[in-house]
This record gives C-alpha cells, sequence and structure tokens, in this order.
C-alpha cells in the first residue's frame, strides 16, 4: 500500500469537517435521536470518549477514501470522484451495516435513518474533501 499518495492536509481537514458535520447533525436531532435510540438523558454518563473515537474514526476514514479516490483515479482525485466513492462506500457498507445491526438490535428504521444520514454526510464531505484538494504536492 503506497501511502506517499495520501494528502495528508486532506486528510485532516476533511477528519476536522466530517466531526464538526457530525456535532451538528447530532446537536440538532438529539431529541429524536435519543428517543430512537431509546436514551434516557438523565442517565446517561458523560465522557469525551466518544467524541475522541468518532474523530480517530474518521481520520481513518478519511485515509481509507484517500486511498481508494487515488487508486482509482489513477492518482488525480477529484471533487466528483471522492463524492461517488463516498456515496458508493456508504451505500456498499454503512447503509447496510445499520440496517442489518438495527434489526437485530430492535431499534426502529427512525434511528437507521438519523445515523445512516449522519454517516452518508461525513463519507461526502471526506470525498469532497479529498477531491478538491487532490494529489499531494509532491
Amino acid at each position: 500500500m503506497d501511502f506517499s499518495a495520501v494528502n495528508w492536509l486532506a486528510v485532516v481537514v476533511a477528519a476536522v469537517v466530517a466531526w464538526l458535520f457530525g456535532a451538528a447533525w447530532y446537536t440538532t436531532l438529539s431529541k429524536p435521536w435519543l428517543k430512537a435510540a431509546k436514551l434516557d438523558p438523565a442517565t446517561m454518563k458523560r465522557s469525551p470518549l466518544p467524541f475522541i473515537i468518532s474523530f480517530v474514526a474518521e481520520m481513518v476514514m478519511a485515509i481509507v477514501l484517500s486511498l481508494v479516490v487515488g487508486a482509482m483515479t489513477g492518482g488525480e482525485p477529484s471533487l466528483v470522484a471522492g463524492l461517488i466513492f463516498g456515496f458508493v462506500l456508504w451505500l456498499g457498507f454503512v447503509a447496510t451495516t445499520l440496517s442489518v445491526n438495527h434489526r437485530y438490535e430492535g431499534f426502529g428504521w427512525d434511528l437507521t435513518l438519523i445515523d445512516a444520514g449522519h454517516w452518508l454526510g461525513v463519507l461526502l464531505l471526506i470525498g469532497a474533501v479529498i477531491g478538491w484538494f487532490g494529489a499531494p504536492a509532491g
């Protein structure tokens, strides 16, 4: 695997943008999400750990998406390619996984739609940033 094709600035910017999107998404949809996830805010533990884990996960997603877009475009990523691959990876892995997991866990489709919408936004934003920044200067 050739990590020299990764634009590390794009990866960091993409992860930050994705994390901020998630913060806005779940702040806006906090009440329906809590209800769908069957969580009571009064009994929830407050911890920074989920925020840290989500940022690390988004860094990993940005690296992987950068590698995929770079490989599939011959090292010349574009905004359109980033959006297309972000969507395809979301559809093939995220939407399907959430749909299956939430059915086994006994959650309704409302939770799946909220969470899947979040990850769609994340992968589209990461793809857009990766594609917009393009290949690393070298």
